[in-house]
């Protein structure tokens, strides 16, 4: 006779049920429904539990009867079971409902529950999880598997407690009663019911008598009980704090920012023995974020690449992303990445732009789709670029999905290290960002740039922190026309730039040395305008003598509170004269780099801008990172310290000194070492020193004479 299912067995076999499979298979590394895989827990018995976090959990010898024994014993009573609103409802093999009077009958734990021809839940895993991740789901099995655990340790002891109680024998001698599989039919289960026993017995067995249970030992197994279900959703809650650690490091390490919220210890797990507990329980507290070293800070986002022409041509256009993650590299395999402290970057608001720029030019460039945010009438400003990509002109390449974030998450990122040096948290810092800033104006992008992060970090510290008097050195070869327009009345931000002027034919064509400010903040604008074109071009030579004679004295005179660098490295030996076209070795911008420390404390947060060869701008990364850390340079070449400024910089340094004589006191005497060589220089301030310290001891040694011999009185009239 054909069979309708291969799971039923033949009408004229015999039934057994005396090789259904036991609860109690230790061999078995999953004892879970076919098919559930290993994350399907354990079901072995309780001397096989292992140790989670190395607590041992300490089980007598009783509890090594099988559940299996026990249900044929009929010694369970009625327990409450862990019900998952989402997961199949794990039973562990153990009846619906159940007394612990003689005369009821025991049954396989699913024929309560049939209605038609629905088959039974079986104890299996295999159900589809949620779509998240892999590390979420895989915390969710193990708070699964935890909380399992907890339950069945629960049960057992409450067993072992109703058995001293009421007197129940210890093991049962007769046969095993059926145990239901998932994959059971109708039929089989029909069978099984009309072999259990009708008339309310139980197989026969030999009961044991018991002394009276002891109160005091019941007491204390009690505390042992409550003690044990303690210390398990401990060990609970403290995976999962680290599981929940684990998850949001590893969202961070990938560029995203996860954030949970405050939890409550198991106040979600109401299946866990805590919650039947009337102990509470303390879970040990998150640990406070750690307090970052005392040392030099850098500031690097990865999201800050996606701002790229949309024809992914790097050579088209030479603000791209590989910049600052060369640089990130270059300072990683140096070593000097470990020595700094890395702190996150943030997006600026929309507030903290608008301290510098208009309110249509912050929507504009700082929100996404920017077509929604104004009329159709700035649509025009965009232009198609011969790659084909867009742009605000031929050089400033606008990506519509990810140029808004990359702008702003610069401009945070400057500010967020410059608060933490102002405020005392690091020594000093560097800030690896892209797009540039220093030429972006109050409502005009320009020169790669959209938004002035140098700027908006002043600004912010005038607001927010009252900081009194602030520096901003620019010594990116073209000059900073967005930050001197945006202090160009403030006397308490002093902006100092060394730049290439060419009488105005160089980019952006601003930057004169008779532009010195207005109102208020005459004098407060210095720009250290070098003129001659490359008929030689700058170099070392001339910047150091230029900070020597200019930037120094004046930069000490004004004794600014902190000092920001916009630090273009575009004057770096490299790059073609379009670009720059100077011959400044990266050393150098190491030893300008420690001149600058010696001021406000060493308060001193230097801003990446310009720089398009690679190799210049990682070098010069490298030495002006060196120099914060407080490393041994590298020394410059006897050659350059014997070789003095070309006549072109020469002119360029009296013409700045002549118009701002009239301001500042440093510059009232000018400079007569101007076209001395580095260590021409250094001989003449040390002579000069030498006198100054003898005419200083001149004057002390004629004052105490003076004091041991006084003036004779002169005689009464």
């Amino acid at each position: 006779e054909r069979r309708s299912s291969p799971l039923l067995r033949r009408k004229d076999s015999p039934i057994t049920t005396a090789k259904k499979r036991s609860l109690d298979m230790a061999d078995s590394a999953c004892n879970s429904a076919p098919g559930s895989g290993p994350s399907s827990p354990n079901n072995n018995s309780i001397s096989n539990i292992p140790n989670e976090n190395g607590v041992t959990v300490a089980v007598s010898n009783s509890m090594d009867v099988s559940l299996a024994q026990r249900l044929c014993g009929g010694e369970l009573s009625q327990l409450s079971l862990y019900t998952s609103p989402s997961l199949p409802n794990i039973t562990l093999g153990l009846p619906a409902t159940a007394t612990s009077a003689s005369n009821v009958r025991l049954s396989s734990p699913s024929i309560h529950k049939l209605r038609g021809q629905h088959r039974p839940l079986g104890r299996t895993q295999s159900a589809p999880l949620p779509q998240q991740n892999a590390q979420a789901l895989q915390q969710l099995v193990v708070q699964q598997q935890h909380q399992q655990f907890l339950e069945k340790h629960k049960q057992q002891f409450q067993q072992l407690h109703i058995n001293k109680m009421m007197g129940k024998p210890s093991e049962p001698t007769g046969g095993r009663q059926h145990q239901s599989h998932p994959e059971e039919t109708e039929e089989e289960l029909r069978e099984h019911q009309a072999l259990s026993p009708q008339d309310g017995g139980f197989p026969c067995g030999i009961t044991i008598k018991q002394e009276p249970p002891d109160p005091q030992e019941n007491q204390e197994e009690d505390m042992q009980q409550e003690l044990l279900f303690r210390q398990q959703a401990m060990l609970l809650e403290q995976q999962r704090i680290h599981q929940l650690r684990n998850y949001q490091a590893s969202m961070e390490a990938a560029g995203l920012s996860i954030t949970f919220p405050g939890h409550r210890p198991l106040s979600r797990a109401q299946s866990s023995p805590a919650s039947a507990s009337s102990f509470p329980i303390s879970v040990p507290s998150p640990e406070p974020p750690t307090k970052p070293r005392f040392t030099t800070g850098l500031v690097y986002d990865s999201l800050m690449q996606k701002h790229q022409c949309m024809c992914g041509n790097t050579h088209t256009h030479p603000e791209h992303a590989g910049r600052i993650q060369s640089i990130w590299s270059r300072l990683q395999e140096t070593g000097l990445r470990g020595q700094c402290e890395c702190i996150r970057g943030r997006k600026a608001t929309l507030e903290e732009l608008q301290t510098v720029h208009s309110e249509a030019h912050v929507l504009l460039y700082g929100t996404n789709p920017l077509r929604q945010k104004l009329d159709c009438s700035v649509t025009p400003m965009l232009v198609r670029l011969p790659c084909g990509g867009v742009g605000v002109d031929s050089d400033t390449i606008w990506n519509e999905v990810h140029s808004s974030t990359a702008v702003r998450l610069a401009v945070g990122s400057v500010v967020e290290l410059v608060f933490k040096v102002a405020t005392g948290e690091l020594k000093n810092g560097f800030a690896v960002v892209r797009p540039p800033g220093h030429h972006a104006e109050q409502s005009t992008p320009m020169g790669f740039c959209y938004f002035n992060s140098v700027a908006i970090a002043a600004r912010l510290l005038q607001q927010r922190l009252n900081v009194r008097k602030i520096l901003i050195v620019d010594w990116d070869v073209h000059h900073g026309n967005g930050t001197q327009q945006a202090f160009y009345d403030d006397p308490n931000v002093l902006y100092l730039s060394l730049h290439r002027y060419d009488d105005g034919n160089f980019f952006p064509g601003s930057g004169a040395p008779d532009e010195v400010g207005s109102g208020p903040g005459v004098g407060f604008n210095v720009n250290m305008a070098f003129t001659g074109g490359l008929e030689p071009p700058m170099g070392d030579a001339e910047y150091l003598a230029a900070f020597r004679s200019v930037v120094m004295p004046i930069a000490n005179e004004f004794a600014p509170d902190v000092v920001l660098v916009s630090s273009g490295f575009d004057a770096v030996e490299g790059h073609p004269p379009p670009l720059g076209g100077y011959t400044l070795t990266s050393k150098c911008f190491g030893y300008l780099t420690r001149q600058l420390m010696a001021l406000a404390e060493g308060r001193v947060v230097l801003a990446l801008e310009g720089g398009h060869d690679l190799m210049a701008i990682c070098d010069a990364s490298e030495a002006c990172v060196s120099a914060l850390l407080g490393n041994q340079l590298d020394p410059l070449p006897q050659a350059l310290l014997e070789q003095r400024p070309n006549q072109n910089a020469v002119c360029s340094i009296e013409k700045v000194i002549e118009t701002h004589s009239k301001y500042w006191r440093s510059m009232q005497r000018g400079s007569p070492r101007l076209g001395l060589s580095v260590l021409e220089a250094q001989r003449g301030d040390s002579e000069e020193a030498e006198t100054v310290s003898a005419m200083a001891s001149l004057s002390v040694a004629n004052k105490q004479r003076s004091e041991e011999e006084p003036m004779e009185e002169e005689a009464p009239l």
